[in-house]
C-alpha cells in the first residue's frame, strides 16, 4: 500500500508557535511515494491531516481550494459557513470596482476660480471639488497653488470653498471598532490623512498668495460662473497597488465610494456603495442575501462572506481580463512583497502565491491565485475565526498554501 503523507500537526491554538514557515520546518508534506499519487490525490489527504488540528475545536475554518484549469473544487471544508473575511473584503470591492468603473478610472480633484481678478487680487471665492483621492499628495497640492499664482493671483479675498459631495458626511465606518487607528473618511486628503486645509494654505503661502483663511462648504453646483483651473488625479492601478499590496484601508474606503458617487447624487451614504458590492454577488451565482456588506476595507465587524464567495469573486475576476489584468498584479506575493512578503519563504509557495491577506481581532484570512505543480491554477480562500493566536492561523495557512503548490 502507498503510504500517505503525513502533515505535521499544528499546536492548540491556546500555544502560539513562531511566526512563519521557513524551509527547515518540513510540514511533513512530502514522502516516499506521495509523488506518484495524482496531484489532487495528494491534496486531499495532506488537507484532510492539516484540518483535523485541535486547533479547530475551538476555532472555525472556511476552505476552498479550486482548480481553474480542470473547473472544479478540488477540496473544501466549511466553504458556506459565513464568516468575517476582514481584509479580503478588499478583493469583493476592487472586483466590484474594476468592473462597474473600469480599469481607466480616475480619482479627480479639481479647482476652480469664482469672481473677478483686479490687480492681482482675486475677488471672489475658490472652490475645490474633492474625489476622495487618497494618493492627493505634496505635488498635487504644489500644482494648484502654482496655478493660482500663473492665473494672475497673488491674494483671495474670498473664501476657499470645499465641495465634498462625494461622500456622506460620516467620518467613522459602521461597525469600526473605537480603538481602531483608522483616518477620518473625507472627500479631500493630503497623503492619505485629514490634513488637506492646514496643507492648502501652506502651499499657498509657499506661492505668496495671502488668503482670509477663511473655508466653507459649497457645491461647484452653487457657484456662479466657475472657471476649472486644474484637475489633479491617480488612476484606480495607483490606489489598488497599496490597496492590495500594503492593504490599506483608506484606498479601500476612497474606491468604495466611489461607487455610490457614480449615481451622480450629493452625499451619497455608503449604502450605496455597499449595495453594488453586494449585488455582484449574483454575478457570482450566489445570493446576496447570505452575505452582509458594509464598508469597503473590510475593517466593519458586520461584512460576512464565506471562502465560496471569495473563491467565486476570484473566478469571477479570472475569466475577464479587464478585471485580472488589474487586480492579480495588485496582490500580495509571497515571500516577496506587500504583506506577504515575510511569509512562505524558501518553500513552494514563495513567488507563486499571489494572494489577499487579512487581520481583524480574531479573524486572519487569505485568499488568491497559485499555480499546482501540474501547471494547474488555482484559486483558494481560507479563513480563520475564533483564533486566540494570530499567528497559529497563518502558521496554519501557509502549510494549506505549501500543500496545495509543492510536489
Amino acid at each position: 500500500m502507498v503510504s500517505m503523507a503525513q502533515v505535521t500537526v499544528l499546536a492548540p491554538d491556546s500555544v502560539a508557535p513562531a511566526d512563519s514557515v521557513d524551509a527547515s520546518d518540513s510540514v511533513g508534506i512530502q514522502q516516499a511515494g506521495d509523488s506518484l499519487l495524482p496531484w489532487n490525490v495528494r491534496v486531499c489527504h495532506r488537507l484532510e491531516k492539516l484540518t483535523a488540528d485541535p486547533m479547530f475545536e475551538t476555532s472555525q475554518l472556511g476552505l476552498c481550494i479550486y482548480d481553474i484549469t480542470a473547473d472544479s473544487i478540488v477540496w473544501q471544508k466549511g466553504m458556506r459557513q459565513t464568516l468575517r473575511p476582514a481584509s479580503c473584503e478588499k478583493l469583493l470591492t476592487a472586483i466590484t470596482a474594476l468592473q462597474r468603473l473600469g480599469g481607466s478610472y480616475r480619482f479627480e480633484t479639481t479647482l476652480y476660480a469664482e469672481g473677478e481678478i483686479t490687480d492681482s487680487v482675486l475677488h471672489g471665492n475658490i472652490y475645490i471639488r474633492g474625489g476622495m483621492d487618497p494618493l492627493f499628495g505634496h505635488d498635487d497640492m504644489r500644482a494648484f497653488a502654482s496655478t493660482i499664482r500663473e492665473a494672475g493671483i497673488d491674494s483671495i479675498a474670498g473664501e476657499i470653498r470645499l465641495d465634498v459631495s462625494v461622500k456622506d458626511t460620516l467620518t467613522w465606518g459602521k461597525g469600526w471598532c473605537w480603538d481602531d487607528d483608522m483616518t477620518p473618511l473625507r472627500a479631500l486628503l493630503y497623503n492619505g490623512k485629514d490634513r488637506f486645509r492646514p496643507e492648502f494654505l501652506h502651499a499657498l503661502s509657499e506661492m505668496g498668495i495671502g488668503t482670509t483663511g477663511r473655508f466653507a462648504v459649497s457645491r461647484i453646483e452653487d457657484a456662479v460662473n466657475p472657471r476649472s483651473l486644474v484637475t489633479r488625479y491617480h488612476t484606480i492601478d495607483q490606489v489598488l497597488m497599496p490597496m492590495l499590496k500594503e492593504s490599506d484601508n483608506t484606498c479601500a474606503e476612497a474606491l468604495f465610494y466611489q461607487l455610490g458617487a457614480q449615481d451622480k447624487r450629493s452625499y451619497p451614504s455608503s449604502s450605496l456603495s455597499a449595495a453594488k458590492v453586494s449585488a455582484m454577488t449574483e454575478r457570482y451565482g450566489l445570493d446576496p442575501s447570505r452575505y452582509s456588506v458594509v464598508d469597503g476595507s473590510g475593517v466593519s465587524l458586520y461584512n460576512y462572506a464565506s471562502a465560496e464567495l471569495l473563491v467565486r469573486a476570484l473566478l469571477y475576476a479570472r475569466q475577464r481580463s479587464n478585471i485580472y489584468g488589474h487586480l492579480y498584479p495588485s496582490l500580495p506575493v509571497a515571500g516577496e512583497d506587500g504583506t506577504l512578503r515575510s511569509r512562505m519563504r524558501g518553500t513552494g509557495a514563495q513567488y507563486n502565491v499571489h494572494a489577499k491577506t487579512g487581520t481583524v481581532e480574531g479573524v486572519i484570512t487569505l485568499a488568491g491565485y497559485a499555480m499546482s505543480p501540474e501547471g494547474h491554477e488555482l484559486a483558494f480562500a481560507i479563513m480563520n475565526q475564533g483564533v486566540l493566536h494570530a499567528r497559529n492561523a497563518r502558521r496554519f495557512q501557509d502549510r494549506v498554501c505549501r500543500a496545495i503548490t509543492e510536489k
